[in-house]
């Protein structure tokens, strides 16, 4: 039975409904041809928009930030929306163009589509964003039905990894990471290349199978209150210092809390610490940059101002409004 609206209904629905803003990460930059295709399948539903696109050269790492609306029926459950179909043939266009066996970068990652967050905007809610970060990561880990039309049926059967409120216990996308080997490089100490982990899993995945395929890897898939990026550019290649400050901002290293960091390197005469504030609101990049400049004098090391890789919810909210009332115009 196909519960999808019709055209009218979902103009309708579009025009009051509420918003749910997707954070797709996927481990390539330098391959034009790839990018292409994946933004070419981005846009075969026009009630899903790009609002943001995020590329790191030196990362090998895009993100694409996606907004359309959650629809619901008669009892208020939420159905469907257009993002569930756009991530799909986003991914499926990724899984074709990316081999992870030849990707290399100097940012970790563990899956050709590395990481899926669904983020509530406006008056949707946390269980909202949940119930389609499930349901795309039953597509992917089970069937994954490629192709717009849903003329044809490719099946990838990729291992995914549920995190935050899509995980059944809420576990974090971090410890995840952590039990299968994300935060270490392979590759001359600060690079990760191919799939580096066995092929059989340490960690029974959410959906999909146990053992990886090496061109693809895995995908975790989450839902989440806002989380803003911030990164801190580091004027030195001493790797090894700029892992230390970053320690000592998190969290986990005692510093501050809600935040965690990354020290990597970031093209050839730099460094860089990439942040996630995971609550902007109450821990905000001011804090971060003061304490990063602290430590960094302390170790002798120049600090430039930092950087949000996105815009804050209300402006995705407002860009999105924006572009989808020029496309229905």
């Amino acid at each position: 039975m196909d519960l999808s609206p019709t055209s009218k209904d979902k103009k309708k629905t579009m025009k009051q409904s509420m918003l749910l803003c997707c954070k797709l990460y996927i481990s390539e930059s330098r391959n034009k041809d790839a990018l292409d295709s994946i933004e070419r399948a981005a846009k075969l539903d026009p009630e899903t928009v790009i609002v943001n696109k995020f590329e790191d050269r030196a990362y090998n790492r895009v993100r694409y930030t996606l907004v359309s609306y959650i629809a619901h029926d008669a009892t208020g459950c939420p159905i469907y929306s257009p993002l569930q179909q756009t991530v799909l043939a986003m991914a499926e266009a990724a899984y074709a163009t990316i081999n992870l066996e030849l990707h290399s970068g100097a940012h970790p990652r563990l899956g050709v589509v590395d990481d899926i967050v669904f983020h509530p905007l406006a008056r949707a809610s946390l269980d909202e964003a949940s119930w389609l970060a499930k349901t795309v990561a039953a597509d992917i880990g089970n069937r994954f039905q490629g192709g717009y039309a849903k003329t044809w049926l490719f099946l990838f059967h990729v291992p995914v990894f549920l995190y935050a409120a899509a995980h059944s216990s809420g576990k974090a996308l971090d410890t995840i990471r952590r039990e299968l080997g994300y935060y270490r490089p392979n590759l001359m100490g600060n690079q990760w290349a191919g799939w580096a982990q066995p092929e059989v899993l340490p960690e029974k995945p959410d959906e999909g199978p146990n053992l990886v395929s090496r061109a693809r890897g895995v995908a975790m898939i989450g839902a989440r209150p806002w989380v803003a990026t911030y990164n801190v550019p580091i004027m030195s290649t001493d790797v090894s210092a700029t892992r230390r400050i970053a320690q000592m901002v998190s969290a986990r290293g005692g510093g501050l809390p809600t935040v965690q960091t990354l020290g990597l390197v970031h093209g050839e005469d730099s460094t860089e610490i990439a942040c996630m504030l995971l609550e902007p609101n109450s821990i905000g990049a001011e804090r971060v940059q003061s304490r990063v400049e602290m430590l960094a004098a302390q170790e002798g090391l120049d600090v430039e101002k930092g950087y949000f890789t996105d815009f804050s919810p209300e402006m995705i909210a407002e860009r999105y409004m924006k572009l989808i009332s020029s496309d229905v115009n």
